[in-house]
């Protein structure tokens, strides 16, 4: 494990516990789940308490560019930052030895939070997961609330299959009300859930460009992403929490982007007011779309330290 301390009169050892106070710029493995699981820890202040981000995608780490979104956090937390398995470094020194489905992200996550609560001498964490993020997330929420001070889900997969076929009619009723042939060609060919890497290429194809996204794809990054992830997106799409999960025993704060078609905000909102947990708040991004944490970074994290870090102490 390579470890930066940046003011030292003495260091973290990961394995280890914190012995005093000082920053951290941390980064190595973790044994999860059989395999080498990449993780990096950046913080001001080692005494401060714990923030996991789970990054989206799935497969989409975050840990090259995360510095964007975190920068300030990190003198209010210790953030950690987590290569899921076939993702980013985590991918790179070893494969999954066994089929991606939901159930082993959520063992991942648990056994990953439950490693950190005991290095760093703490009872609970902050817990943040973006899009496919939140489907580990919830898990957790549910299942172990008495582990989080707070959940912060950011655009989360509340009823994926149905934020998937709103959006879909929306861009038919478009394209027939413009004319657009060529959209409406692609777009009835999409069956929902997607049944192969080219309807998913369509369907965010046309995504990005009703909502006026510069962001490009090619079909030929959507069939490779397809061919690893697909089937366990489709198996995470099946949940409505909704109906799955009514009652949380945790604080929860919702972030929720505006213009988010991706996971439709119009869900997240029905399910936040229909949710039951001792604290709960919905903030909207009113910028934003689907990327929320790199299109208003300084509003998210200041969200975070001035209204739900004094909340939950």
């Amino acid at each position: 494990m390579k470890i930066k301390v940046l003011f030292a009169l003495s260091f973290l050892v990961f394995s280890g516990v914190v012995v005093a106070q000082t920053a951290i710029d941390s980064s190595g493995t973790i044994l999860i789940g059989g395999i080498k699981q990449y993780v990096s820890v950046k913080s001001k202040d080692n005494t401060k308490p714990l923030l996991l981000f789970l990054h989206g995608g799935p497969g989409n780490s975050v840990i090259h560019y995360a510095e964007k979104f975190t920068n300030k956090l990190q003198e209010h937390f210790i953030v950690v930052q987590w290569d899921q398995r076939e993702s980013g470094k985590t991918l790179t020194l070893n494969k999954s030895p066994e089929p991606l489905q939901v159930s082993l992200f959520q063992i991942d996550t648990k056994a990953l939070i439950d490693s950190l609560l005991k290095r760093f001498n703490q009872p609970k964490l902050y817990l943040v997961g973006h899009s496919w993020g939140t489907v580990p997330g919830f898990y957790i929420a549910k299942n172990h609330p008495h582990l989080l001070h707070a959940y912060i889900p950011i655009c989360p997969m509340v009823n994926q299959l149905d934020s998937e076929r709103i959006i879909l009619e929306l861009m038919k009723e478009q394209a027939k009300k413009t004319k657009n042939s060529d959209a409406l060609a692609e777009l009835v060919s999409i069956a929902i859930p997607f049944e192969n890497g080219e309807q998913l290429y369509y369907h965010r194809k046309w995504v990005l460009h009703y909502m006026g996204s510069k962001a490009k794809i090619t079909q030929q990054q959507v069939q490779a992403w397809a061919s690893t992830w697909l089937a366990v997106f489709n198996e995470a799409s099946k949940d409505n929490l909704l109906k799955s999960t009514p009652v949380l025993h945790c604080p929860i704060y919702f972030f929720v982007g505006r213009k988010d078609y991706q996971t439709n905000s119009t869900l997240t909102e029905k399910y936040f007011q229909s949710l039951t947990a001792p604290k709960k708040e919905l903030f909207w991004f009113e910028r934003s779309a689907h990327s929320l944490p790199t299109t208003e970074p300084a509003l998210m994290q200041r969200i975070i330290i001035e209204k739900i870090l004094p909340a939950t102490r």
